[in-house]
């Protein structure tokens, strides 16, 4: 071994640049397949919680997208009766109704109530919960929710006021400065999609919009002005009327609400109303019946929507990324062979260089075996220190990457130890480093036997 070492380091320029070109390779093969598993891992974890996704007509995967991870749209928007008629199905035990549509310094803003809190689970069941504050009820309509990653990155507390954007993405239309909120709690980071995005309630969210949608009124307009000199008299003698017919209304509504017992004024429990939604979060009784209520939902006739099944749509996913998945992982493997072909070519072009070493060897008492042996010895060293050395440059690589990974796409790698299959790939390539090596030491092997058989002048 020690001979071994200094043979290396003799050659240590045409050794390290071996060396490099494996630990390069080692490096591509695991990261390929980290940031596979990463991605494929921490999409399962968001939507792990959710029996169905019911949004308007469209592709699954787009509707996964936008409701789960908040990257795109879901169309023109589903109707409040059409929510309430799916919450009301004798298969639904809960119904999550998702706003989309707005964002906040980039980071996506969802509208929803206190019921997704309630219900949403994440990495294989477990619920949110709080950092620091609470959450919001249906008492606060300007309060908000945010991730921890949305806390961490502007340093957002409890208390906060923040003023969300018309757009997604980083794409900002119109700023909604005339409806702020205030934060009133930050979520316990969950590793998924959640850390990234803004939680509002329905009435918020619709209140973002509400004045660009309200109609300005046209002072040229005759039918804005009094008809004759009695019009402001009559308007109020009007306003008054409609007063009186408002305020017994709510006399009746509210009466109607103690005898129904309903604290938040709706059968549904939900404060606000909006006209329309994006998206609903189905979870089941029975989750056998899943068939049957997407069925239902395809074919309603009054709103053309789409029932999805996360893991389906994942499934659906992963085929469309499938083929650049196998393309790295192909080029990663390309990148080992050439590392492998490198330190054959740098074994065996050093052969007659080093005759003259072969033969002292010989001439000391080392048979052919024994230098054939030191071959594979170095090729094993190099293998070895290459494989050590490219767990080294994909530690560094996580490290540098996954805080840019988890903002922009919601991805974490983590420096997690490293499990079977990953073993298996280095022992892989620690093999096929000895195999590889097998060539020059052979060649080695009958040179060295023929220079002690033969005189040489």
């Amino acid at each position: 071994m020690g001979f071994s070492l200094r043979s290396l380091w003799n050659r240590r320029f045409v050794a390290g640049l071996t060396v490099l070109a494996i630990s390069l390779s080692v490096a591509l093969i695991l990261g390929v397949e980290r940031l596979r598993d990463g991605a494929r891992d921490s999409f399962a974890n968001s939507a792990s919680g959710i029996d169905l996704i019911v949004a308007p007509r469209g592709n699954s995967v787009q509707i996964l997208m936008a409701t789960v991870f908040g990257v795109g749209g879901t169309g023109t928007g589903m109707t409040w009766e059409s929510f309430e008629w799916l919450a009301g199905r004798p298969e639904v035990a809960w119904a999550v109704p998702i706003q989309m549509g707005d964002n906040h310094r980039g980071y996506p803003v969802i509208g929803t109530d206190a019921s997704y809190f309630e219900h949403f689970r994440h990495s294989g069941g477990q619920s949110l919960s709080l950092a620091a504050g609470t959450f919001y009820t249906g008492d606060g309509a300007d309060a908000a929710v945010i991730g921890a990653e949305v806390a961490a990155r502007f340093g957002y507390a409890p208390g906060t006021v923040i003023v969300n954007a018309h757009g997604s993405g980083e794409v900002s239309f119109d700023l909604h400065d005339d409806a702020p909120f205030t934060i009133s709690g930050v979520l316990a980071p969950t590793g998924t999609a959640v850390d990234r995005m803004v939680f509002v309630t329905l009435e918020g969210f619709d209140s973002l919009h509400a004045q660009e949608d309200a109609p300005l009124a046209d002072p040229l307009d005759p039918a804005a002005m009094p008809a004759d000199g009695h019009g402001e008299d009559d308007a109020h003698d009007d306003h008054i009327a409609h007063d009186d017919h408002d305020a017994h209304d709510d006399h009746e509504e509210h009466e109607d609400h103690e005898d129904h017992g309903d604290p938040e004024g709706t059968e549904a429990g939900h404060g606000h109303e909006p006209d329309r939604i994006n998206a609903v979060y189905v979870g089941l009784i029975d989750r056998t019946s899943v068939l049957g209520l997407q069925r239902a939902v395809n074919e309603r006739p009054s709103d053309a929507l789409s029932a999805v099944l996360p893991a389906v749509a994942l499934a659906e996913l992963w085929g469309i990324t499938g083929t650049a998945e196998r393309a790295m992982r192909l080029m990663a493997w390309a990148v080992t062979f050439a590392g492998m072909i490198g330190m054959v070519v740098m074994l065996s072009a050093s052969l007659e260089t080093r005759r003259r070493e072969f033969a002292i060897l010989r001439s000391v008492g080392a048979t052919p075996t024994r230098i054939f042996a030191l071959i594979v010895t170095e090729a094993a060293i190099l293998s070895a220190v290459g494989l050590f050395l490219g767990l080294v440059l994909l530690t560094l690589a996580t490290f540098v990457t996954d805080p840019i990974l988890s903002a922009r796409f919601g991805l974490r790698l983590g420096l997690n130890a490293f499990g079977a299959r990953e073993l298996a790939t280095l022992s892989i390539i620690f093999c096929a480093g000895l195999l590889a090596s097998l060539i020059p030491a052979v060649r080695v092997y009958r040179m060295t036997l023929a220079d002690g058989l033969s005189v040489r002048l």
